[in-house]
């Protein structure tokens, strides 16, 4: 898949927990884990909004195209 989802790196570099950024945001640790492994088909802009708003970051920061 060319989109790259590189929320464990956000992750790390803000030395938070899945679990809490699931809390912080209103989502479900199953939900994020699919959303953090790449297998979600879509993501809704206000989760966007509330993982940027979390981490202090940027959709750019999470997201990445890169060609096959």
């Amino acid at each position: 898949m060319p989109i790259m989802v590189n929320l464990d790196v956000m992750l790390l570099r803000r030395r938070m927990s899945s679990g809490e950024l699931a809390e912080k945001i209103g989502l479900t640790q199953a939900n994020l884990s699919i959303l953090k492994t790449g297998k979600a088909k879509a993501v809704r802009f206000s989760t966007l909004e509330a993982i940027c708003a979390a981490l202090e970051c940027q959709p750019g920061d999470i997201l990445e195209y890169k060609e096959n």
